[in-house]
């Protein structure tokens, strides 16, 4: 079993491989709901039980809308958290993703793991979020606006660059030379990933 204490601690030990996350509402450096919003941005579908003294009904309902599976109120019985765990992984069990695949291009959505022909890529928290969402839009064109909103909650014109340099990384991950490149740039339009019969 592994634990992390901190926000950055967690992260840096690879936390959204984990079965399920327990967070604090309060946390150092970072709140757990801030935390919990961030995962569930950068597509972790990893179950989270928010566990924290913050008992007002208003709390609750943040926590829940912000990605929360769970939540729990201290002061807790132990059997009780032992509980609402065991009922979080039942419904992970339950409830496993089918991969998205285009391609030779697997994504496991549970391990947050990315496939090209069977050689793993290793992507970003931003890329692989920016990739589910060109995926889960295959055919489509995806606005830079709409990169904009759903990946960084900001308007186009404050990350407009930043839209640039992860898009350049990501190609260079997912369309190396001698492959045939997936994602296209529309012209004044966005991006779009297609299968390669349909380019």
């Amino acid at each position: 079993m592994e634990t992390a204490h901190s926000v950055d601690v967690a992260a840096a030990h690879n936390c959204y491989a984990f079965s399920l996350l327990i967070l604090d509402w309060m946390l150092p450096g970072k709140s757990g709901v801030e935390f919990c919003r961030e995962l569930r941005e950068q597509g972790v579908r990893t179950p989270i039980l928010m566990l924290t003294a913050r008992d007002a009904i208003n709390d609750r309902i943040t926590g829940l809308d912000t990605g929360a599976d769970d939540y729990l109120t201290k002061p807790f019985v132990f059997e009780e958290l032992l509980a609402h765990v065991r009922a979080l992984l039942r419904r992970v069990e339950l409830a496993q993703p089918a991969p998205l695949t285009l391609d030779d291009l697997v994504i496991d959505p549970q391990t947050r793991s990315v496939t090209r022909a069977g050689a793993r890529l290793d992507l970003t928290p931003k890329e692989y979020a920016i990739l589910i969402l060109l995926v889960t839009h295959a055919g489509e064109i995806v606005s830079r606006a709409q990169l904009a909103e759903h990946i960084w909650h900001a308007d186009l014109i404050a990350i407009d660059n930043l839209i640039d340099v992860h898009m350049k990384n990501l190609r260079r991950k997912l369309d190396p030379p001698g492959m045939t490149a997936l994602i296209q740039t529309v012209r004044g339009q966005g991006f779009r990933i297609s299968p390669s019969g349909a380019l």
